[in-house]
């Protein structure tokens, strides 16, 4: 454990303790006589006898560090052991963080007071941990009060938490506590009479990462508006990084997207967020996205064990997950075995008499799943007997819908029966075949050699059926992404890519959903409904299913109902490709739960006004290139290349690139594994086209290799009619170019890139999300100031300075004034000067700090009456241009263009007559008052005539005389 520092006579103290290791700073001691063979001697028995018998010395543990200064007998005691493991766990740490970092300071006294502030920090954090969490602990309220009078924030702003680290300025650390807050991350140091106190706004962070380099073992990287903060010397650096990135990403979702902050609860009060919640929070998003479950599911519980896999006869060892809902495993590799075990389908749960410490589950269709090695195993039985309990009661009208025969039954069945009785209620027709079922049925008797491989598929996927189960309880193991990679037989196409995809599990939650928003979104009128009637011709107009009103029927409804069901993304110009090649293989209803998987969990904020989650991949995508192809990153000039070819890529998973036949191989590979199938076969593309994109001379030059690679991508495999196949239609121009299988591309891809963890992916697209909403924020930003700069004199400059100050203040309210109903958050669907608005309380503190009309006596009515003359389509909200066209005036106006203002804040609509209801306080207006007046709609006067022609009178020099002051 680490020891408060307190200095030790190193020449008195080397009787009692053995020199074990030692380098020019520290030096780690052994008790002398413990464990020795001999017992050390007389002296070691003298050393054990003191310590057993002399309370002062009695409980000494047998290992030390000790801090040394060179050139002096005098050396501190910072660490302690009971055991050679423990001591040597405090001696590398040591080594690994703060050796390296010693040999930058100047002076001896530097160096131990750095080690002293370090230590004293450690042992501050570890106090911190043996607290509970939730009971807001002395030393919590302790941080707390420190933190609130070294930054000086609103009393409303909620610290999260707060740690002990080292901040580095320039190539010197400064030792200091780091507070992480709702809204802000802060740092605070006070060393040798040196304060360095750091606020940065998490809206404003545009990069966060874990970085390495020579000085600094690991540190935290954060960029804020240009400028680069590192953070270090951590005690647990993982769990720290993982709540910056929760709050980063949270400051985010709740400026920038406005149902999401409406619909959930934490975001919805960031007062109820805390250190455990966020961590919490972080572990269900990655849970949901490793399993596909939905995206209400929350981990409750992890439990190491082992499963048993009968097929191969062995225990794969790995983790139990347990939300409300399911019950999941993955083994310690992640690809060597997992089962998805929805509670719907559990018929019993049981426990072993052994040692084995076993749990037994059983499901429908006579299969059992053994976990053993569980600890705690008879308490997670009754809990996991309560939770069946609660599940069979939820999917009641499923489960009893069709009875357990004593054959093997697949789990889907009871669902489509179940929603096969909805659709035949819903009055409105609903296709109950994928189309390719109606449009391409197999001619069992005519057989050539494609047909032939596709039987073969067939027969290969009903042995693994037999090995793993069949449903979505399935062992999913190496065999079955092999079998993936090879292709996904046409009968099997539909039914898997629901497994995979976890669509399943949404329609089996949803009974009838799909036939009542059909039902509910028929005849309905809006813009997302006209572009798909624009869209529909287009998709795959070359498919005979789309030349006939059944198919294009089927896709209206589809994406018209999905349009209904989420108005938020509505409807997007990609989702009707994507939705035509899923109603191809997957029934109607089934589509439709496709495309929900896809759109709100497999490929987040992709369909959308600026298709960030897109953006998003394609930086990924980008850092990718740059770690796997690094001599094609040394060739392009310019990154964005990649970024403007490989959209269509993301949009419509090579859809729109590929043959058909081809691209339904992709599909299925996505389904199976996510976006990371795609990411991989973009840089297996790349790798293949290597040379040719070398050797291209510009941008133009590589999209037409490009668009000559796909049109040779084929699938020589593909049981399509060859009036459907794209592949095989290509020109005799274009035969001489070498043909590609698609199956050899997606197997290459797996066999180069399949080292790419969805984790990584995970935490690579936490953390582009950020350098992309602020890079649009920038945009957003340049486009604003370009229009204003035209009707003001401000330069540029000022504007820019402006323009932070403005949104700043506006971000501020959404911190700190939740309730205010005039607030509205940021819309990016509205054009660029609409996308933020300030109230006319914002207003005045703005007026108040930039106006140099702001020193009268009655400035509150001043700022109120400018806010209503600038306020002219009377919403009680201004923009950007509003207020700076104010402010130039103010500043860059002439004599007359100010005295015209002034005029105008004195005749209505501007002026209403202010009534204070404090007298007290002066001209003062309180906050309510404020908006109360200028929400106060004020006619102009009778003669409006005779005021019109007021504004040009002479008399406007009496006028000018009434303001001179203020002017």
């Amino acid at each position: 454990m680490w020891l408060k520092p307190e200095e030790v006579l190193l020449k008195n103290a080397l009787k009692l303790w053995l020199m074990e290791r030692s380098n020019d700073y520290f030096v780690l001691q052994r008790r002398r006589g413990y464990r020795e063979e001999g017992g050390g001697g007389l002296t070691g028995l003298l050393v054990g006898t003191l310590d057993s018998v002399l309370d002062s010395t009695a409980k000494v543990a047998p290992f030390r560090i000790l801090h040394q200064t060179p050139d002096s007998q005098v050396y501190l005691s910072i660490a302690c052991g009971a055991n050679r493991e423990e001591i040597t766990k405090h001696w590398e740490w040591l080594e690994q963080n703060i050796m390296k970092t010693l040999s930058v300071f100047d002076s001896n006294e530097d160096i131990t007071n750095f080690v002293q502030g370090k230590i004293r920090g450690l042992i501050a954090e570890e106090g911190k941990h043996s607290f509970a969490k939730e009971d807001d602990p002395e030393k919590f309220r302790e941080a707390l009060l420190k933190f609130e009078k070294c930054f000086g924030l609103p009393e409303q702003e909620k610290l999260v938490t707060y740690y002990s680290c080292s901040y580095w300025k320039g190539r010197v650390p400064c030792q200091g506590w780091l507070y992480l807050s709702t809204n802000f991350l802060s740092f605070y140091s006070f060393l040798l009479g040196s304060e360095i106190k750091l606020i940065i706004s998490w809206d404003a962070v545009s990069k966060l990462e874990k970085t390495s380099n020579v000085i600094l073992t690991e540190s935290i990287h954060v960029c804020s508006q240009g400028e680069n903060h590192y953070f270090s010397m951590f005690l647990h650096i993982n769990q720290t990084y993982l709540l910056m990135e929760q709050l980063a990403n949270y400051a985010i979702k709740r400026i920038f997207d406005k149902e999401t902050f409406d619909n959930d609860p934490i975001l919805d009060d960031p007062l109820q967020i805390t250190k455990r919640g966020l961590e919490n929070r972080a572990h269900s998003e990655q849970f949901n996205a490793f399993f596909r479950l939905p995206k209400e599911e929350t981990l409750k519980e992890v439990h190491e064990c082992f499963l048993w896999v009968p097929f191969s006869h062995f225990n794969a060892h790995g983790k139990m997950c347990i939300s409300e809902n399911y019950i999941c495993f993955a083994s310690q590799d992640g690809n060597l075995c997992s089962v998805i075990i929805p509670l719907r389908e559990v018929l019993a749960i049981d426990k072993t008499n052994d040692s084995s410490k076993s749990v037994i589950i059983s499901i429908k269709g006579k299969t059992a799943f053994r976990f053993s090695e569980v600890k705690e195993f008879e308490q997670l039985v009754a809990k996991l007997r309560l939770k069946c309990g609660a599940a069979s009661t939820q999917y009641h009208d499923i489960s009893t819908e069709v009875p357990i025969s004593s054959e093997s039954v697949d789990p889907s069945d009871d669902i489509e029966v179940q929603s096969l009785i909805c659709q035949k209620e819903c009055s409105k027709t609903v296709n109950t075949e994928a189309l390719m079922t109606v449009f391409h049925p197999q001619d069992l008797e005519t057989l050539n050699s494609k047909t032939l491989k596709e039987k073969m598929k067939e027969q290969s996927w009903n042995i693994l059926f037999t090995e793993c189960g069949r449903g979505v309880s399935m062992f999913r193991t190496k065999k079955t992404q092999d079998l993936v990679v090879r292709g996904i037989p046409e009968t099997l196409r539909g039914e898997l890519w629901m497994l995979f995809s976890g669509a399943v599990n949404d329609m089996a939650a949803n009974p009838g959903y799909y036939a009542e928003v059909v039902e509910q979104s028929l005849g309905t009128c809006n813009l997302a409904t006209e572009e798909i009637e624009r869209d529909l011709r287009r998709s795959l107009p070359e498919h005979p299913a789309f030349q006939s009103d059944t198919g294009i029927s089927a896709l209206r409804r589809v994406l018209t109902a999905y349009a209904f069901r989420n108005p938020k993304i509505g409807y997007c110009q990609a989702m009707n490709i994507l939705t035509s090649v899923l109603l191809l293989y997957a029934k109607e209803e089934e589509a439709f739960w496709l495309l929900v998987a896809v759109c709100e969990r497999m490929l987040p904020d992709y369909f959308n006004r600026r298709i960030i989650g897109a953006l998003v991949d394609q930086a990924v995508f980008e850092e990718l290139i740059r770690d796997h192809l690094p001599q094609l990153t040394e060739h392009m000039t310019d990154m964005t290349f990649f970024s403007s070819v490989s959209l269509s890529w993301f949009l419509t998973l090579f859809i729109s690139v590929l043959p058909i036949e081809s691209a339904v191989n992709v599909v299925d590979c996505f389904f199976y594994d996510g976006i990371k199938a795609i990411l991989q076969l973009g840089l297996a593309i790349l790798d293949y086209n290597l040379d040719k994109l070398l050797a291209c001379k510009d941008d133009a030059e590589a999209v037409t290799a490009l668009n000559r690679f796909f049109d040779n991508v084929t699938n020589k495999d593909s049981p399509l009619p060859s009036s459907v196949q794209q592949g095989s239609n290509v020109s005799d121009e274009k035969s001489s170019h070498i043909r590609v299988d698609i199956t050899d591309l997606i197997r290459e891809s797996n066999e180069k890139y399949g080292n790419i963890r969805c984790e990584d992916i995970y935490s690579m697209r936490c953390r582009n999300r950020l350098y992309v909403i602020q890079t649009l924020e920038e945009t957003t930003k340049q486009n604003v100031l370009r229009v204003v700069s035209q009707d003001v004199k401000l330069s540029l400059h000022e504007l820019d300075e402006l323009y932070v100050i403005f949104k700043r203040e506006l971000f501020f309210s959404y911190y700190w004034c939740l309730r205010a109903p005039v607030l509205k958050h940021h819309d990016p669907s509205l054009p660029y000067l609409e996308q933020y608005q300030i109230d006319c309380q914002q207003f005045r503190v703005l007026y108040h700090l930039l106006s140099p009309w702001a020193h009268s006596a009655n400035r509150d009515s001043l700022a109120l009456w400018t806010f209503r003359l600038l306020d002219e389509n009377s919403d009680c909200l201004i923009n950007f241009k509003e207020f700076s066209s104010a402010i130039d005036i103010m500043y860059n106006g002439s004599f007359t263009e100010k005295l015209k203002v002034l005029f105008k804040l004195h005749i209505p609509p501007a002026y209403t007559e202010v009534k204070y209801k404090d007298p007290s306080k002066g001209d003062e207006l309180s906050k309510e008052e404020l908006l109360y007046f200028s929400q106060l709609h004020v006619s102009k006067p009778a003669k409006e005539k005779e005021a019109e022609s007021a504004k040009n009178s002479p008399e406007k020099v009496a006028i000018y005389s009434v303001f001179k002051d203020t002017i």
